[in-house]
């Protein structure tokens, strides 16, 4: 059995041991195919990828071929690439502007294609990363909703690396009480075990599964 198939099985037991039934996207970015195919083979079905270029090189023929896959868009989404990402993504993961959302909207609308979309929140107040400030949350959500007519799932966040990140999981959890959100994509290779503790259902990891990048 290939060490990829053995890693997942090992991580889903992890899951299903603290009382979870989070999904687990595995971050393929940068893999080759030979070495993702028997995950697919083995039936699993949500990937991850950060790039459009390579996911698109990557995807296209392998989703013809199996209808049932996922893919998941992780990184930072540029307005020029969303033609390309919504033909190819299920669900986007970042979405952390008004330009990006009116973006999308256009596009769906062109495209006749609805992503699964998380709104990326910047937990850490980090002046390096993007996302929604959380008291600009409650208006960002509405006009995604009413304004754009974005099929927005849940929130996402990337917590600071040099804490604790059990204080922003617990944050996150608590702002998706204030709204009708059911969904958190929280919790990579690192951290996904606390990201578990408070209620995640979609994890991103990587390197656990496919080990870490050359």
């Amino acid at each position: 059995m290939h060490n990829v198939i053995d890693n997942l099985i090992s991580l889903k037991n992890e899951i299903q041991s603290n009382d979870s039934k989070a999904e687990i996207v595995a971050v393929s970015k940068t893999f080759p195919l030979s070495k993702i195919l028997p995950l697919i083979n083995f039936g699993h079905k949500h990937f991850g990828e950060n790039k459009i270029q390579e996911a698109v090189e990557k995807w296209t023929d392998v989703k013809n071929d199996f209808k049932s896959i996922k893919l998941h868009f992780v990184g930072k989404l540029q307005t020029n690439k969303v033609k390309f990402a919504l033909p190819l993504f299920d669900y986007i993961h970042s979405l952390d502007s008004i330009k990006l959302a009116e973006k999308i909207a256009n596009e769906q609308i062109k495209k006749k294609i609805k992503p699964k979309i998380f709104i990326q929140i910047n937990i850490g107040k980090e002046v390096q990363k993007n996302g929604i400030d959380i008291e600009n949350l409650e208006n960002f959500y509405l006009d995604c909703k009413k304004k754009y007519e974005l099929d927005i799932v849940g929130l996402m966040c990337l917590p600071p690396n040099d804490n604790n990140p059990n204080i922003y999981f617990s944050e996150m959890l608590e702002l998706l009480k204030t709204t009708d959100l059911k969904e958190l994509s929280m919790g990579m290779t690192n951290d996904y075990i606390e990201a578990l503790k408070f209620k995640s259902t979609y994890l991103r990891i990587g390197s656990k599964i496919f080990g870490s990048r050359s």
